[in-house]
């Protein structure tokens, strides 16, 4: 093949990313789209069509698109809990032959626990397909850049670094089942670590011996639920989404630190800490890496572009300056395209490059499957309330407390 034939399945906020960041990808085409509900799918498609990128086809029958000859590789940004489901699906097509499937990629985070990960690899090791987990913030071109400032001039000089803190911070979900720990599997924790924790990981391993070389030891995490269950915000909750976050409450807060090992025995760590109780112009994501004689610093709310707009104009709410905007006044960031900012576009032409050339991509299952086994560590040390030794067995059965109380 020359060209990817992408099939979406999901037409969510994420959904729009992934769009946008193909876009400027000219060897892949979106050929569909399907939805469990018609009408978002149509939107997205047409979306497809102002972007430019054709008119893709509709489907009301996820078996159909999956038939369908033209889709060589699924796109699965759907909720957490029909992760499993669309896995085994596109796993159970490919195994039969019937369409020309060679690859599938999913958001973050893989699964919504150990047990449902699992099952998930064990669907596509058997289908024999390539499979690539969308982690989008280690193909943020700052973070990748970083990456190799961190090594190929400071590591080279002076030693491997040793500290690497990740955060990722905004003022909540826009979307009703992320706030039910039910469907989502978990709160702020499930919904974000997962980025923080693979980026810090990312810039902790020697890329010369490559990820396998940084072995996770010891794994403590925290989790609090500082803000949503305040009266108002309960109430605030109920009002947008309809949901009762005093029944079914998660948390807002999370912090993990990791101690990893690598290959000539060094011990180094990451801290990370994720939060749905940040407010400020909108979603943060930052990065620190400290070395020897080195250290690097990335926030995305320090871009080199800002607008102000003064108390005499009111415009109404809108997400035009940066994802998860708090207010239309005043000095404001501006985030001038989050898809590639955010990595979105680096992600997915790796990922159509990576399929297009029969290679497993970069960022794929195996490391999605770490990342659900450090957020479940990070989930048991918290509930322990002491530090553990990973140990992934411990946690092969192990439901996060909030995702317990309901499933």
């Amino acid at each position: 093949m020359d060209r990817l034939g992408v099939g979406i399945i999901g037409a969510g906020f994420v959904a729009r990313f992934h769009l946008r960041a193909f876009a400027n990808i000219r060897n892949a085409d979106v050929v569909a789209i399907y939805s469990r509900g018609v009408e978002k799918a149509k939107e997205l498609a047409s979306y497809a069509e102002q972007l430019g990128l054709g008119k893709p086809k509709v489907y009301t029958d996820v078996w159909d698109l999956l038939k369908d000859s033209k889709v060589n590789a699924i796109w699965i940004l759907t909720p957490n809990d029909t992760h499993v489901t669309y896995a085994k699906y596109v796993a159970e097509e490919a195994r039969q032959g019937k369409g020309n499937l060679v690859g599938v990629v999913i958001e973050k985070p893989l699964a919504r626990n150990v047990k449902e990960a699992k099952e998930m690899l064990s669907a596509v090791e058997k289908a024999g397909l390539l499979h690539g987990y969308l982690e989008n913030q280690v193909f943020m071109p700052s973070v990748t850049k970083g990456k190799d400032v961190v090594w190929n001039i400071g590591a080279k000089y002076s030693g491997r670094p040793y500290l690497a803190r990740a955060a990722e911070e905004h003022s909540g979900p826009h979307n009703s089942w992320f706030w039910r720990p039910s469907i989502s599997g978990g709160g702020v924790l499930l919904d974000m670590m997962c980025h923080s924790l693979e980026a810090a990981r990312f810039f902790l391993y020697d890329p010369r011996k490559g990820r396998d070389s940084l072995k996770p030891r010891y794994v403590y995490g925290e989790v609090a639920i500082l803000k949503w269950l305040k009266k108002e915000y309960v109430e605030e909750l109920k009002k947008r989404f309809g949901v009762d976050f005093e029944k079914e409450p998660a948390e807002d807060y999370a912090l993990a630190v990791v101690t990893y090992e690598d290959d000539e025995g060094n011990i180094v760590l990451s801290e990370t800490r994720t939060s749905w109780s940040f407010v400020g112009a909108g979603l943060r994501l930052s990065f620190e890496v400290l070395g020897p004689e080195y250290s690097l610093y990335i926030n995305t709310l320090q871009p080199e572009l800002f607008t102000f707009i003064s108390r005499n104009i009111k415009i109404p709410p809108t997400e035009e300056f940066v994802e998860k905007q708090n207010a239309e006044q005043g000095l404001m960031p501006i985030i001038p395209d989050e898809s590639i900012t955010y990595g979105y576009h680096a992600e997915d032409k790796h990922m159509v490059e990576s399929f297009l050339a029969n290679k497993m991509p970069m960022e794929n299952w195996y490391d999605g499957y770490l990342v659900v086994q450090l957020m479940m560590h990070t989930y048991l040390s918290a509930e322990k309330g002491t530090k553990i030794r990973f140990d992934p067995i411990q946690v092969e059965d192990y439901i996060p407390i909030y995702a317990r109380k309901k499933t």
